[in-house]
């Protein structure tokens, strides 16, 4: 028999490529950090001797959930300005208390406190726009989590920085060069959105983007007003802007998207660019509605993301998902649109795509990192099973997450997570609380 580090067997195995694919009592082995092998579980027991074997009857295994787009240390400003439209909510509560409060501490701590809340709910890489980049960075590393951080870049002065070459220079120097050899953390561009950042660093960014092969992570189109504003000053859309300055393309991840005609639709097609749709959070804002089924028919990759904790109120990619499908049925006005499978990749490969990590995770594939999540669908609320993948997407919650592995390491272990003290996570939040009230 050949030794192996771990054997997770389940009832289903949901691989996600092919779409719609379910294995049934199969197992996973792996060795080291990658995914040795997938066959039936006889087999498996005759095959391999592993250290450590988890046997997971009416579970469904599936890969790490990817949160596409998110700003993690706001999970501090969780419940602070509820139930606003965007503009009154960054000018009158966040960019104020961000003003005031961001820091080093303010990052570490908000991350940590989003990483809990993502690995608890079957999370496991997740794309970050924030301040102090290189602590979130480091915050991830230390934990083991699987991370896409953004060089953040806004042509104000923060506490981090004071101009947008200021952010650029920083950034590649404290992320990216800090982390290029790093298994864990991959890096990108993190302009905030076109009403913030301006045409020079936008091109300096497009030129750095070209030359390292980085993506471009960016708010795009996210409200009616933002479009209007964008015309009346420009005197084009935004999208129009962002492809006259060469940012259109395959490393583009443009943000929410609720405001696209079908000219727009196309051109994102043909460029190969990606979508990152926010559901809940442009709910919540009234923001608008991102046209996924339109995009997705045209052969565009629409990743899924939550935004920050202050917008959304929860890292919560089962919510996102469910979310997702149900709108894009409504907005489309077909039933078929975007059914459970489709929205299950949205939140796996096609954010893995949109990273450029298709090739190292979002999918259960031999070779690929061990990113795996096992969802417990014995309970009274998703019983009885016809379909796993439709009971994951219409009625599994992140209470059904039992188990968390990241690059083989495992993180959380029968709904408990390894290496974290959850008692001082909170202990910090409610100093954090007591400070911003």
């Amino acid at each position: 028999m050949e030794t192996i580090d771990s054997l997770i067997s389940a009832q289903w195995i949901i691989p996600v490529e092919p779409v719609g694919r379910v294995l049934q009592q199969h197992a996973v082995a792996i060795r080291g950090q990658r995914i040795l092998d997938i066959l039936p579980v006889a087999q498996a027991r005759r095959k391999y001797h592993p250290e450590a074997e988890h046997d997971l009857p009416g579970h469904a295994l599936i890969p790490g959930l990817i949160n596409a787009h998110t700003h993690a240390a706001m999970s501090l400003l969780r419940g602070l300005a509820d139930d606003l439209p965007l503009e009154r909510w960054l000018r009158e509560h966040i960019w104020p208390a961000e003003s005031r409060w961001v820091s080093a501490e303010f990052v570490h701590d908000g991350t940590m406190l989003a990483i809990a809340e993502m690995l608890r709910s079957g999370t496991t890489c997740f794309n970050d726009m924030y301040f102090f980049p290189e602590v979130a960075a480091h915050t991830v590393g230390s934990l083991g989590m699987r991370a896409h951080i953004g060089m953040i870049v806004v042509d104000f002065p923060t506490a981090w920085a004071r101009n947008a070459d200021e952010y650029i220079t920083k950034g590649l120097s404290a992320v990216l060069d800090a982390h290029k050899d790093d298994r864990l953390i991959s890096v990108g561009f993190a302009p905030h959105a076109l009403y913030t950042v301006s045409d020079a660093p936008l091109e300096r960014i497009r030129t750095l983007s070209e030359e390292l092969g980085l993506p471009v992570h960016i708010h795009v189109q996210e409200t009616a007003a933002e479009v209007r504003e964008h015309v009346a000053a420009h005197g084009c859309r935004p999208l129009a802007r962002l492809d006259h300055l060469g940012l259109v393309g395959p490393h583009l991840l443009a943000v929410h998207m609720t405001q696209l005609e079908d000219g727009e639709i196309k051109l994102l097609a043909e460029r190969g660019a990606n979508v990152v749709h926010c559901p809940q959070s442009n709910l919540k804002l009234a923001s608008g509605f991102c046209p996924v089924a339109r995009l997705v028919d045209a052969g565009v990759n629409v990743a899924l993301g939550t935004d920050g904790a202050a917008s959304n109120n929860d890292l919560d990619m089962w919510d996102e998902m469910r979310t997702a499908a149900l709108l894009a049925k409504g907005v489309a006005g077909r039933a078929e649109a975007l059914p459970a499978a489709h929205a299950l990749r949205m939140a796996t490969f096609a954010g893995a795509k949109a990273l450029g990590l298709e090739r190292v995770t979002g999918s259960i594939e031999i070779g690929k990192a061990a990113d795996l999540v096992a969802v417990d669908l014995r309970r009274i609320e998703t019983q009885p099973v016809y379909d796993p993948i439709s009971q994951l997407v219409y009625a599994t919650g992140r209470e059904c997450v039992t188990h968390v592995w990241v690059g083989g390491r495992p993180q959380l272990i029968e709904g408990e997570l390894i290496g974290m003290d959850v008692e001082s996570l909170l202990a910090t939040a409610e100093s954090w609380r007591r400070r911003l009230v």
